[in-house]
């Protein structure tokens, strides 16, 4: 058993327990109607500015990193791999000075898909920001949650993950600019100007470290993908969930791309973004980009039905995307609530690989909750 003191994790003990019942008043709106906090509002007339914006943003009400990527070991094995840190500002009365009280939550999730198994490993983390056990610094990307980690060190990242049966500590190299999304990073993510977060992204990062499995360590090579965005209100009052793809082309451009449904699957709002070597990047909107469901799979944990592999239309190209496994559904209700499918994939265009990245499928088994969305949802 891990002591939350040393770790900051969702596990038995009362600090843990306060912790958990916090996020899930958190995301289920018991506190989010409160209005006890002015949070600001995400704006069109506000730009994403580099690199000011790499640290955290603790004014706003939900923000986090999140990195993806395709691993390779010495032997040629393929495994996928996800950390994501969140960071969330309850709405809680100003003035209490306890040591206790949760200005700030961090949350941390962390996989990896892994074929030989058959299925995700996945670990998850939580605890209320300070020094000792968890934080997010403002003036550069520096958040950690007990021994798991996110830093940005000039033009490389650095992430340091334990977690149940695996580890991971790995080196993320930036190969070109961070690709800003939207409107200068404002991202609408529905019909309302105030459904929006700030958002960019930075493709294309070469990955070498160790993965350990089961205590047996492997060095691995690969490519990786960060996105970062914080927001005050994201989901319109309709919507179910999202469909999200970030993906490395093989031609060193990268394709961002998602849509937004309602509770009866269809597409609420989708944009994208797409990098093409020596082009500017072409920004997409909700009529120019279509995700097309094809094979299903049925988690045999949930009873959860995802669609897992699409075609996908982002202006005048069409890709395929197919998973590298069907098992990569998360459960995270210990620390967000939510059950979602997220995985490696490979991307195809006219039946012939060409990249990979990740897959994120939010909202099917019940709709999707966010710290911020109204209570009546």
């Amino acid at each position: 058993m891990r002591s939350p003191a040393r770790h900051g994790v969702a596990s038995p003990g009362w600090a843990a327990r306060l912790a958990v019942a916090v996020m899930a008043m958190v995301t289920t709106g018991i506190v989010a109607a409160a209005g006890y906090v002015n949070y600001p509002a995400v704006a069109p007339d506000r730009a994403v500015q580099l690199p000011a914006d790499h640290g955290s943003h603790p004014d706003f009400r939900t923000e986090w990193w999140y990195v993806t990527g395709w691993l390779e070991t010495a032997d040629g094995e393929p495994l996928g791999f996800q950390v994501t840190f969140f960071r969330t500002r309850p709405d809680l009365p100003a003035g209490n000075s306890s040591a206790f009280a949760p200005h700030q939550l961090i949350v941390a999730h962390a996989a990896l898909s892994d074929q030989r198994l058959g299925r995700l490993r996945h670990d998850q983390r939580i605890a209320r920001a300070s020094h000792r056990l968890a934080g997010a610094a403002s003036d550069d990307t520096d958040v950690w949650l007990g021994r798991w980690r996110l830093l940005r060190e000039g033009e490389r990242y650095v992430t340091r993950v334990d977690g149940a049966g695996f580890a991971f500590d790995l080196t993320l190299e930036r190969t070109q600019p961070p690709m800003v999304n939207g409107h200068g990073g404002y991202s609408q993510k529905g019909p309302l100007a105030a459904s929006a977060s700030y958002y960019y992204s930075v493709p294309q990062l070469r990955v070498s470290g160790t993965v350990v499995r089961d205590g047996l360590p492997t060095a691995v090579r690969g490519k990786a993908w960060l996105d970062h965005e914080w927001s005050t209100a994201i989901l319109d009052a309709t919507a179910g969930g999202w469909d999200w793809v970030g993906i490395n082309l093989d031609d060193g451009g990268a394709l961002m791309a998602f849509r937004m449904r309602d509770r009866a699957g269809r597409k609420l709002w989708a944009a994208g973004t797409l990098r093409r070597p020596g082009r500017a990047d072409a920004v997409f909107g909700p009529d120019e980009v279509d995700f097309t469901p094809g094979r299903r799979w049925r988690s045999p944990a949930t009873g959860i039905e995802y669609p897992v592999s699409f075609r996908l239309r982002t202006g005048e190209e069409t890709f395929g995307i197919e998973p590298l496994m069907d098992d990569q559904e998360s459960d995270s209700r210990l620390t967000t609530g939510a059950v979602y499918w997220e995985g490696a994939v490979r991307a195809l265009r006219g039946g012939r690989p060409a990249g990979l990245g990740y897959l994120e499928l939010t909202g099917y088994g019940t709709p999707l909750r966010l710290p911020g969305d109204a209570g009546t949802r």
